[in-house]
Parts: structure tokens; sequence; C-alpha cells
């Protein structure tokens, strides 16, 4: 990530890099996050030439794996396609994805970066060479597009169909409690917040009711948002959760093509998924931790290194 962003800075422009550039202290534009079509923080990929555009790609590759990075283009390319649906009155377009630094990637030991855009936002922050990953956003809108039934594209598919599966996969006891809602909320619960200051409370069937089918299928949900990264740090993040119970709950109707959400949360996780809006065909997803979002706890751990490198070593007489 290092070599990548430092790279990506040189291949700017000075106008841009201007743009891209931001202290690390700015809370605000670091703690931004947006997966609607809005204004934000750093320099945009449409303005870039060439040799910029493909060092931001670049970037944004170190943060994911393979499988995610394309789940990524292909969100990006649904701009067009959802551009000529709303009969290109919007002016959507692939280029309109900003990337942003906060810090000197070069010299700094804490810094970060973000390359975000609408339904896509991916949030890295390392500090004294610790890489802390989140928030992760993956949206699709359309979610779905299909020729005869059969899907011709859609992105967050594995997303959706591994919930219904875990989701079929329980007796009638642990699905009544895992359904928690016979309406799906608007949106995830988290939306934009930069902070998810007041947890959500676990709702739904906690892991330990489930039976051994349901348990690996939640064990693969969540897999599945931690595979986003890249090997090593989606291990790492394992390992962080083994010891930390989860939910799991659904809301809306069961059965394919409604409005449906769902959610699994940890001690320091949170994913969210919602298909709520163009009748069950315009999706969002979000990988958080609540507590160490945007570098929190290898935050907290640089701090803690240096007030107890400070305090004065007591002599005893």
């Amino acid at each position: 990530m290092r070599a990548a962003s430092t790279a990506l800075l040189t291949a700017l422009d000075p106008a841009a890099r201007e743009s891209a550039m931001h202290s690390f202290d700015d809370e605000a534009a670091r703690r931004w996050l947006e997966y609607r079509p809005r204004p934000r923080p750093g320099v945009c990929l449409a303005e870039l030439d060439v040799t910029a555009r493909k060092a931001a790609h670049r970037l944004l590759a170190t943060a994911l794996s393979p499988s995610a990075y394309a789940q990524a283009m292909a969100i990006i390319s649904l701009e067009e396609v959802l551009d000529r649906a709303e009969g290109w009155q919007r002016g959507r377009h692939s280029g309109d994805y900003w990337v942003a630094v906060f810090g000197d990637p070069a010299r700094d030991d804490r810094w970060a970066w973000r390359l975000e855009g609408h339904h896509l936002s991916v949030n890295m922050t390392v500090v004294d060479g610790q890489v802390s990953p989140a928030p992760i956003f993956f949206g699709a809108n359309p979610a779905a597009v299909r020729y005869a039934g059969r899907p011709v594209s859609r992105p967050l598919g594995v997303e959706e169909d591994l919930a219904r599966a875990l989701l079929d996969a329980l007796g009638p006891a642990e699905r009544a409690a895992a359904i928690i809602a016979d309406d799906a909320p608007a949106d995830i619960i988290s939306a934009t917040r930069g902070r998810v200051d007041a947890p959500l409370e676990p709702l739904g069937v906690p892991a330990e009711r489930l039976g051994p089918t349901g348990r690996a299928l939640l064990d693969q949900v969540v897999a599945l948002y931690l595979d986003r990264l890249p090997p090593e740090l989606a291990l790492r993040e394992a390992t962080r959760l083994d010891a930390g119970p989860l939910h799991f709950a659904w809301a809306g109707p069961t059965h394919p093509g409604r409005r449906h959400y769902y959610r699994v949360q940890g001690d320091d996780l949170l994913i969210e998924y919602d298909n709520t809006t163009a009748d069950g065909n315009h999706a969002h997803t979000v990988l958080r931790r609540p507590v160490s979002d945007f570098g929190a706890d290898v935050l907290a751990t640089h701090h803690h290194t240096l007030i107890h490198i400070s305090e004065p070593t007591r002599r005893v007489v």
C-alpha cells in the first residue's frame, strides 16, 4: 500500500496532488463515508491521465482480494448501465470515483487512503505498518441485469444467495428468532455515519443456537465479507473475531424478488446488506468495525505506545 500510494501521488500533476492529499488529522475528511453520488474529498479519476488512473486502480487492488476487485470493477461499470436506464438524464459515469490520501505515505507513521464513489467506498488506515481495513462498502444498481430470466450481471449475488441459504437452513424456532421484522428498513442502518456512536443492539438468532449446517453457513457469510480483503488481512480479521459471539438477523419477505435486509453482528463486527429500493433490485452491503473503523484500533495502540515511551522512568531511592 505504501508503494502503491506513493506511486499514485508521484503520477499526479501538482494540482491533482493538492486535491488528493489531505492532513491525516483532518477528521472530517478522513472519516468521510458516502456511497451516494455527492461531491467528496479527493481527486476525481475522470480528471486523471491514463498513468495516474492506472496507479489509482493498482492502489485499490492492494486492499481487495481478486474476487472483490472484480466486484468493485463491476460496480463502477454499472454507472453507465444506470445512466442508460435513467435516460442519460443524470450524467452518471464510470469515472466519477475519487481517491484521497491522508498524510504522507512515504514519510509518516500514520496515514490513510480511500477510493470512493457511488456504491463503492474502500477505506484503509496504516499506523506503524499495521493496516486497519474498514469501512468497505459495495453496492449495485441495478443489483441484477437479466436476459430471459438468467443473470447477465449480478455483482453482489453471492452475498444474497449465501444469506438465503442460511435462512433456509434454520429450523422453525431459529428462523422465528432470526426474522426481526416483516418489512425491510429503507437502507442499511449504519448509513453514512463516520462513527457508529450508538452500537446497534444485536438482534436475531445467536450463533450458538444454530445447528451445524446453520453455523457453517453463517461462518461462510462472515468469511465472504472478510475475504473482500487480501488473504493476510482477511486471516487477521477472522482471528480477531474468533472469540466473540455472533448474531444473524433478517428483515422483510423471505422469497426472492422482494425487498429484504440482513445483518451479522459481533463484538467489533457489523455486516449489513439491503436490497430495498427499485423493487428489490438495488443492493447495498457494508463491512464495518464499529469500534475500530477508520483505524481507531491501530491509532489507540499507537497513542498508548507514545504515552508509555514519553513517561519518565521513576527512580526508587
